[in-house]
């Protein structure tokens, strides 16, 4: 008991900002160096400010179909070459595309970083595409949206949830892509998306490991520096979603539901730069509603006090450039409806706001998500991640070192004022997943 006392009492005191160094180049490229030199690695991850959000309308994937495309040859180098070299250095490399931001990265021993940048460089600018490697990779795409979304009800079920929760903005489209707009992808597509995004301008370099910052300035300005900056980057301005007045319901029907459940999101507020205290309080939300099966409000009262339900959890995540959401998800038992196990969750809500938080709970939350916080740090690639992910979503460095203190700050009476202005029902979708109709009537 004393050595946990301890480790509390350290995870108290400790400091949470990493030693981070931000510079720009003259082709308004940003470069971000975390120090980090327990090991001689490096982790180099290059994040554009497009992403699926980012698209022009009807060709939607495009940004995740280019990804797939960056793999392929340039002016200098084969297709397959640069994950060759990767891996023959002993490294490994991967990307990604999400709403607000597509990222490429590697993690290599800190002395090959120059062949890492020299790579990437090349492949932002001298991109060569042919017509077979269009068609093969369009058929990839299409194969992973058979794989993660067409063969899974619950995938399919979150997409019509999206499309009906954002009607005017871009998250209300799948990142991966509409099938009949992924099949008419082709090579104008690619290109324009490819021309206009993927330039210094639009771009921030981060680099995490055992590194001198001015070390890293310099191979960026040698590797980075020569690359023209986007003239015609337009401004980051996404249609807005008009005020929802009205809750959204659907019904969704697949006859491989295993388990029906209802579901339900709430348009909710992302972290914003100099103003994350409502993001902190429902970060705090969803681990008092439905974070632990054993001390959450909604599994305590569902699962164990009532057995109305199998589960019941909820979610937030609250990096986004634009209003996210919250959710919530009931899986009810064996004997129960769906609509008595919404009952009981509105129910189960609608106690909580009349009772509060305790005390005590506030405090062990407050020591997790610190001691979460400290962890994180041991994780390189992780560090890396949590601040691309938090530029490209309009946040800056500033506020991710002050993320740890500003969720500390957060008290009670901000986790209930936030709740009852999130937890509205005319700015949500409820949506019962099941495997027939059947079932509700």
């Amino acid at each position: 008991m004393r050595l946990f006392a301890l480790a509390l009492s350290l995870v108290g005191t400790m400091t949470l900002a990493e030693e981070v160094t931000t510079y720009q180049l003259d082709n308004g490229m940003d470069v971000v160096v975390i120090e980090d030199h327990r090991a001689p690695v490096v982790v180099h991850m290059l994040w554009y400010k497009a992403g699926s959000a980012d698209e022009p309308a009807g060709v939607s994937g495009i940004a995740h179909f280019l990804e797939h495309l960056l793999f392929k040859a340039t002016e200098n180098v084969e297709s397959g070459e640069f994950q060759r070299v990767v891996a023959e250095n002993g490294g490994s490399d991967n990307a990604f595309t999400s709403y607000d931001y597509t990222g490429y990265f590697q993690r290599v021993a800190a002395d090959r970083l120059p062949l890492m940048m020299q790579y990437e460089a090349d492949r932002m600018n001298n991109l060569v595409l042919t017509e077979e490697d269009i068609v093969a990779e369009r058929g990839v795409i299409l194969e992973e949206r058979n794989q993660r979304t067409e063969n899974s009800p619950g995938a399919l079920a979150r997409e019509q949830m999206m499309a009906a929760q954002y009607q005017n903005h871009g998250y209300g489209v799948p990142i991966i892509g509409w099938m009949h707009e992924m099949e008419q992808l082709d090579m104008q597509d690619a290109l324009a998306f490819y021309d206009l995004y993927y330039s210094p301008n639009n771009t921030i370099l981060v680099v995490a490991g055992d590194v001198e910052p001015d070390e890293v300035l310099a191979l960026a300005e040698q590797y980075y520096g020569p690359i023209p900056a986007e003239p015609d980057l337009p401004e980051r301005v996404r249609p807005q979603e008009p005020p929802q007045r009205a809750e959204r319901r659907l019904v969704f029907e697949d006859p491989r539901v295993a388990q029906p459940y209802v579901t339900r999101t709430y348009l909710a507020p992302e972290r914003d730069a100099g103003a994350q205290e409502d993001a902190a309080a429902l970060t705090y939300l969803a681990e008092i509603l439905g974070g632990s099966s054993f001390t959450s409000v909604l599994p305590v009262a569902l699962q164990f006090d009532t057995n109305t339900a199998i589960y019941a959890g909820a979610f937030y995540s609250g990096v986004s450039l634009d209003d996210t959401t919250f959710g919530l998800t009931v899986a009810p038992a064996e004997g129960v409806t769906l609509q008595d196990a919404e009952d009981a969750m509105d129910a189960t809500l609608a106690q909580f706001m009349e009772v509060g938080i305790a005390p005590d709970r506030m405090e062990a939350l407050r020591t997790q998500l610190r001691a979460g916080e400290i962890y994180a740090r041991d994780d390189v690639g992780g560090l890396a991640r949590r601040y691309g992910a938090a530029l490209t979503s309009g946040l800056t460095v500033e506020d991710v070192q002050a993320w740890p203190d500003v969720l500390q700050a957060v008290t009670a009476e901000d986790v209930m004022g936030v709740a009852a202005r999130v937890l509205n029902r005319d700015r949500a979708v409820t949506a019962y997943v099941v495997p027939s109709r059947e079932i509700l009537q």
